[in-house]
């Protein structure tokens, strides 16, 4: 793993591109389905066929979850973890399908010490999560809280 960054090392357009992929398997979508968000394109094949998804969809919630455990694993190396403090912007361009490979791309976008403590400070990223075609499956732009160099 790379070495670990303060606010202090992070910069607008700074980039972080993961080279870990999660394989989406279609039982996970149908457990995380029934436990989180139990609607027929989450759940079944033959029911999701019938709407817009024209198939088995993940939730977005169940992307966000599998985006979070890439920033984790593989992600911008940052001190402390990846501690949000809320989002701005969350999308979902394209359904999660089984057997997608998912994968993330994070850039800094705004790097802001805070006002009132100075030991941390706010990163904004914008992660995108890609499909094994390089399609956007999910963007969201998270407000990361980043402890300052000591």
């Amino acid at each position: 793993m790379s070495e670990k960054l303060y606010l202090d090392d992070l910069s607008p357009g700074m980039t972080f591109k993961g080279i870990a992929e999660t394989t989406v398997d279609a039982a996970a979508i149908v457990a995380f389905a029934k436990q989180y968000d139990p609607q027929p394109f989450h759940l079944d094949d033959a029911a999701a066929k019938k709407t817009m998804f024209g198939g088995l969809a993940a939730s977005g919630w169940h992307t966000a979850a599998m985006t979070m455990q890439l920033i984790v694993n593989d992600g911008p190396p940052l001190v402390g973890g990846v501690i949000g403090a809320g989002t701005d912007e969350i999308r979902w361009p394209k359904p999660v399908r089984p057997n997608d490979r998912l994968r993330i791309e994070s850039e800094v976008l705004e790097v802001r010490p805070s006002r009132s403590n100075p030991k941390i400070g706010i990163a904004k990223v914008r992660t995108t999560t890609l499909n094994q075609n390089n399609e956007p499956v999910q963007i969201f732009v998270a407000n990361l809280i980043v402890p300052r160099k000591p």
